[in-house]
């Protein structure tokens, strides 16, 4: 096993809807949020973690390839590859994402997956937005208010407030991809998970609207790539 290229592809993620990604932070804050987006710690400008952008879209591949619920809503296992419906695809996603730490590979089997493949970046603000934002003294977040309806009285309870970064946002987006042996197949399953992602959402309460995403990328021939990566 060689590894013979990485490639970069990198690139534009612009917010369509506010993006809310937690901090885990729970301590209030007078004035503050309920919850708060996280932010890097020298800066305070809201980023987008590598993870979250990985978790996501390795989800969305696995929900498309029938592999949710082989490993009981976990990330597919490697000891569970006989019970995937199509074994091909849920390979190229253990080599895309790696193996869980509970797999024991023979080195056989370790030869064949090899390490992830795929390393995502975590993604800064474009400094172009924030100059934009700063010169309008708009804040580089909103927060949003929601809450519960009482189904009888019809009356909202349980407010709280919820910090997200604003639509129109933009991002600086960067995943690696290990080529090795010269290996082609690994990048159209990439592109389709990112596609994935465009097509659902990114970060928390996607299904209250959160986080729909557009992806742009630098290199015209992985964008034409990309556009042609449809699922179904």
């Amino acid at each position: 096993m060689r590894l013979t290229q990485i490639r970069t592809l990198s690139g534009t993620i612009e917010l369509l809807t506010g993006l809310h990604i937690g901090s885990g932070n729970t301590e209030m804050h007078i004035g503050g949020s309920d919850s708060p987006v996280i932010r890097h710690p020298h800066t305070g400008h809201p980023y987008i973690p590598g993870s979250s952008i990985k978790g996501k879209v390795r989800s969305l591949l696995e929900w498309r390839a029938g592999l949710a619920g082989v490993n009981g809503g976990k990330p597919m296992s490697h000891t569970l590859l006989e019970k995937a419906p199509d074994k091909k695809e849920a390979k190229a996603i253990l080599k895309l994402f790696g193996i869980s730490g509970g797999d024991s590979l023979t080195e056989k089997e370790s030869l064949e997956i090899g390490p992830s493949r795929a390393s995502f970046r975590d993604c800064s603000l474009n400094r172009e937005w924030i100059d934009g934002v700063r010169k309008k003294n708009l804040p580089l977040t909103e927060i949003k208010m929601e809450n519960t309806i009482d189904r009888i009285r019809g009356t909202a309870e349980h407010p709280r407030n919820i910090e997200r970064v604003p639509a129109g946002a933009t991002f600086a987006f960067q995943v690696s991809l290990k080529v090795l042996n010269g290996e082609t197949d690994l990048l159209p399953t990439l592109l389709m998970g990112l596609n994935l992602l465009q097509m659902d959402s990114l970060g928390g309460s996607g299904s209250r609207g959160y986080g729909k995403v557009r992806l742009t990328f630098d290199d015209g021939e992985i964008q034409e790539q990309f556009n042609n990566s449809q699922p179904w």
